[in-house]
């Protein structure tokens, strides 16, 4: 799969940031703006992110090995496959070709063009974007008013003589060695040493649990937050809809209604006796009123 495995080793030199691709532009301005920084926390923030150009390049780097390289896992998934298919009950139709796209002993293969030609659309800014952009929109006047520009970045446009010298400086600076430095690990863990990260999550245990429950923020935002909103919005459906939409307003209504049908079933009996007693009655009662009016 040459076209797919090439585009994606761009994709991972860009976004591991390595010059003269996309990211290494992008990223080099980030860090070289905060090592110029004044701010107070800017060294934290340095090292912070130069710990994020180690990860980055060992995660970008990992996906590569691990797919393109080393030891060819898709025959033994449709071994594992196709086990998991005769432990199956013997109505279920599903082959190893519906679920994996490959028939047994088929190999990968590039796919149709709707994928390709995107790969490729993405591959071509990921190579030569960053030379095209970083002077006009950084440090030119692009943006116009929009982005007011600061004390550091002043600093920073003084030094800056165009994308190629950047890339010459990059080759020499902090963040290519420690992307070079994360690609390095990803290729000693996962082609040199492929056990050694089981051995690693096995040893940190504890850490790597932490890490994955994501420090319980997750459990308690379920907890807190969702579980408190769903409870909310039970007692709003429970007082809102069921006791004042439904029970006074819609089923309240029709009670009321009922109510009044039954009254007026005793009054329109349909006797002219009861019609003429309710007139007679009505016109003492206006009588009545008049009587009181005039004296």
């Amino acid at each position: 799969m040459p076209i797919t495995y090439f585009t994606m080793l761009i994709g991972a030199l860009a976004n591991a940031g390595f010059p003269p691709f996309a990211g290494f532009f992008s990223k080099d301005s980030i860090i070289e703006a905060i090592h110029a920084s004044h701010t107070p926390g800017h060294t934290i923030a340095y090292l912070a992110a130069l710990g994020g150009v180690f990860v980055g390049a060992l995660y970008s780097f990992r996906l590569v090995f691990f797919a393109f390289h080393g030891k060819e896992r898709f025959a033994d998934a449709h071994a594992h496959e196709k086990h998991g298919h005769h432990a199956k009950a013997a109505d279920d139709k599903h082959d190893d070709h519906a679920h994996h796209g490959l028939a047994p002993g088929e190999k990968p293969h590039e796919t149709a063009w709707v994928v390709t030609v995107p790969l490729i659309l993405l591959a071509i800014p990921s190579v030569v974007i960053g030379w095209m952009t970083i002077e006009p929109m950084l440090y030119g006047g692009y943006f116009g008013d929009a982005i007011k520009a600061t004390e550091t970045m002043a600093e920073l446009k003084k030094d800056f003589h165009g994308a190629g010298a950047m890339v010459m400086h990059g080759l020499t600076s902090l963040p290519f060695w420690f992307a070079l430095a994360g690609a390095g690990t990803a290729w000693y863990c996962y082609i040199l040493k492929p056990d050694l990260p089981g051995k690693i999550r096995a040893a940190l245990a504890l850490p790597v649990r932490i890490l994955d429950d994501k420090y319980g923020f997750d459990r308690f935002y379920s907890w807190f937050f969702a579980s408190g909103a769903r409870k909310l919005g039970q007692g709003l459906w429970r007082f809102g809809d069921v006791t004042i939409i439904d029970g006074i307003m819609v089923n309240g209504t029709a009670k009321l209604i009922g109510w009044f049908s039954g009254v007026a079933r005793k009054v329109q009996t349909g006797y002219v006796y009861t019609y003429a007693f309710t007139m007679i009655f009505g016109v003492f009662v206006a009588l009545s009123l008049v009587y009181l009016k005039l004296r």
